[in-house]
């Protein structure tokens, strides 16, 4: 990194690093603060929170919405403060809070010389998903795919937390590389992908999706196939406040065999099912809809048909 990204870093890590140090009690009593700014105050998306979830959820009525969107922005909050404390949670307090229902479902694959796909969600905290390594196997490798941040300062703490648990942490233009090298070397894999991400135009696939023609990503399933890799879910659930439970449910052991896209369409199908169960914990500041299928059928013309038959 140049001078100035090694300052900014020192600060960065100086400020969040002191900020993890407080428990996670009094980083709460700071959340409720920042997110009566957020919300009360500043009503920072507030109208992009509301305008997905009226549209997400027809069925609701105003009062329903406004409830929803107050959690949300509750949650946010204790999300961020929550992965600001990666940095200083011990193991013993993470498997207290982060409680793995079924880690079996996982290690009798990899017993079987079998690799992992995880498919997660933007729901509860994925970022301490990244401490699934403390229950699995110690000759398996975990990964989780990351798109790099923009502040190579930022992005090199974020990269310090994503790895605490002895995971690592790949740039999805290099997984890939890095998932063959692991079957060459006959090392199992277990990698988490965040899936329910916009691509843009370059979706090979639309579909229902929170009341919406969603267009979604596909790369994992292809990753999944190439593999022939076990397909799981990771559903999540908030019990109570700094408490997170996660259940593994499989997609399929047989990726090769389904039809195109099928994987992708269950995963979709079981996310939106968890998101329904208590949709507060979904992230709906993001712009998830900003681009329609018909503006996908315009920017394609007659490769439309084509970009959508094939992984």
């Amino acid at each position: 990194m140049k001078l100035s990204e090694r300052i900014n870093y020192f600060f960065i890590s100086a400020a969040l690093g002191g900020l993890a140090l407080l428990p996670l009690r009094a980083l709460y009593i700071l959340s409720d603060m920042i997110c009566w700014v957020l919300h009360d105050l500043v009503g920072y998306r507030r109208r992009v929170v509301r305008d997905n979830l009226r549209s997400s959820f027809p069925e609701k009525d105003e009062k329903e919405i406004r409830r929803i969107g107050r959690e949300f922005y509750s949650w946010l909050v204790d999300y961020m403060l929550e992965t600001v404390k990666l940095a200083h949670i011990s193991d013993a307090e993470m498997a207290r809070r982060m409680k793995i229902i079924n880690p079996e479902a996982v290690n009798d694959v990899m017993a079987r010389g079998r690799n992992v796909v995880l498919y997660l969600g933007h729901y509860c905290n994925w970022e301490w998903v990244s401490s699934l390594p403390m229950h699995f196997r110690k000759d398996v490798e975990c990964a989780q795919v990351y798109h790099p941040l923009h502040n190579r300062a930022m992005d090199r703490y974020f990269m310090r937390l994503r790895t605490r648990f002895h995971s690592h942490n790949i740039a999805m233009d290099d997984i890939m590389r890095r998932l063959i090298g692991w079957k060459r070397e006959g090392v199992p894999s277990v990698t988490g992908f965040i899936s329910d991400q916009a691509p843009g135009m370059g979706a090979h696939l639309w579909l229902d999706f929170l009341n919406h023609d969603t267009g979604v990503y596909t790369g994992p399933e292809r990753i999944a196939r190439f593999l022939d890799a076990v397909c799981l879910y990771c559903h999540m659930e908030r019990p109570k406040r700094g408490y997170y439970t996660l259940r593994f449910v499989e997609i399929t052991d047989a990726p090769k065999k389904m039809p195109v896209f099928d994987v992708t369409r269950r995963y979709f199908s079981l996310l939106e099912a968890n998101i329904r169960e208590n949709p507060q914990y979904w992230l709906w500041s993001h712009k998830r809809w900003k681009r329609s299928h018909e503006e996908f059928l315009r920017y394609w013309g007659d490769k439309a048909a084509e970009q959508t038959s094939h992984l």
